[in-house]
């Protein structure tokens, strides 16, 4: 594979570099960006074989999907379902910016970013250059722009130093963040579940967020579940349960009360922690994340 860099700082070679961006997530392959907190490794958030290619050129397995960065808010409404209105508020008080959102992924897409457990993770990156590439490619899975394990990439060259041939196209736009800065992940925010969760602190703090929506939880709080029904004892609807690390176990079901229902219920459950798990502790460039992204694109 050939390899070219871009100095997105030079008008000329900016539109140059945005042409063969484009062209390169057309064809399948990685290209690097700038994101507002760090470098990315992008590709097309459509085509399994170029998601495989860019969790290989991080030598990342499937088991830490990257996020997916958007150009803007409406985006949302054809990737993810069940989006609350306080997932919609914090999208529209900080995107763009450093939020990675958690949501169900729309179930009629054909996409594969790893194991996610039916779930996707979505940002609108502040940055210009990010945008502009998002508005004529479409959705793009991004992570930190770094071998894993290695630190996250602050400009192409850094990014390079490390990914080699392995991505065609590098956009170099300078430091991200600003040379003397340190790099800092985006907050990510599972929105899957009753109360929406804070699972990784970044550039904007739980403290922040709780000003705006009070009943957020944090990261060491268990996520709110809805309680079985037994439906042949009772009617009443199920309540919500709210369970802190220091939470007594809830007593044992007996097998002549747990209804199908109920084993469903602790798939998706085991299922939605596996997905949180992985998103403390990808990197988010943005990271899309944490290593960072945005991992969370990144984080």
């Amino acid at each position: 594979m050939s390899t070219t860099s871009y100095n997105c700082t030079n008008d000329a070679q900016r539109a140059e570099g945005l042409a063969h961006a484009q062209k390169a997530i057309a064809a399948k392959q990685v290209i690097v960006m700038p994101t507002d907190t760090v470098y990315g490794i992008a590709a097309d958030a459509f085509s399994a074989q170029a998601v495989a290619t860019l969790l290989a050129a991080k030598g990342r397995g499937r088991s830490m999907p990257p996020p997916v960065l958007i150009p803007r808010i409406g985006t949302m409404e054809g990737l993810a379902v069940d989006i609350s209105d306080d997932a919609r508020k914090l999208a529209e008080k900080y995107w763009p910016g450093p939020l990675t959102l958690i949501f169900h992924s729309q179930p009629t897409l054909t996409w594969d970013l790893g194991e996610t457990h039916g779930t996707v993770a979505l940002r609108v990156p502040d940055d210009q250059l990010a945008l502009d590439l998002l508005t004529i490619t479409g959705p793009l899975a991004v992570s930190s722009a770094n071998r894993s394990g290695q630190p996250a990439a602050q400009s192409a060259s850094e990014a390079r130093s490390q990914l080699a041939e392995s991505v065609e196209v590098y956009l170099e736009g300078g430091m991200r963040p600003l040379e003397g800065s340190d790099p800092v992940p985006s907050t990510i925010v599972d929105a899957t579940g009753l109360r929406l969760r804070v699972v990784r602190e970044g550039a904007i703090s739980l403290e922040e967020i709780k000003r705006m929506i009070p009943s957020v939880l944090g990261a060491d709080v268990e996520p709110e579940i809805w309680e079985p029904v037994n439906l042949t004892k009772s009617d009443e609807p199920a309540i919500s349960l709210e369970k802190s690390d220091e939470a007594e176990e809830a007593p044992e079901t007996s097998e002549d009360t747990e209804t199908p229902e109920t084993s469903e219920e602790t798939e998706v459950l085991e299922a939605s922690e596996e997905v949180t798990e992985a998103a403390e502790s990808s990197e988010t460039v943005t990271e899309e994340a944490p290593e960072v992204t945005e991992d969370s694109a990144a984080k």
